[in-house]
């Protein structure tokens, strides 16, 4: 007899999917030299999955996952109303961060296609 799924088991496994996806793009930027200043932050109403700096650059960036290329590309799913929440997320944060000042903000999106982290910098 074949077992039913625990309800509510499918979301947390994308949770552990993008959970996974933002621990890869926290190192991509490490590596690089960037100061993770935030992850999974809320603020006015929205979240922002990454924020990171090195030197007078501020990167937001929108991290994104799929389990598998049948439910399409991840870069997908950052839609022109996607991007305006990350922006208005981003204007409320920076607002809030002092040590910020008068730095250059950038969008970058990264996605985790076939287990391979893509960061498109500049992405919106």
């Amino acid at each position: 007899m074949k077992k039913k799924p625990r309800r509510g088991s499918r979301r947390s496994s994308t949770r552990a999917i993008g959970n996974r996806a933002e621990r890869r793009a926290v190192w991509h930027y490490r590596l690089r030299g960037f100061r993770i200043l935030a992850t999974n932050v809320w603020i006015a109403g929205y979240e922002l999955d990454v924020v990171a700096r090195r030197g007078g650059l501020v990167v937001f960036c929108e991290v994104k996952a799929k389990s598998s290329r049948a439910l399409g590309d991840p870069a997908e799913m950052v839609t022109p109303e996607k991007q305006r929440r990350i922006r208005l997320a981003a204007e409320a944060w920076l607002a809030s961060e002092r040590e910020v000042e008068g730095c250059e903000t950038r969008f970058d999106m990264a996605a985790v296609r076939q287990g391979k982290l893509t960061v498109v910098t500049d992405a919106f």
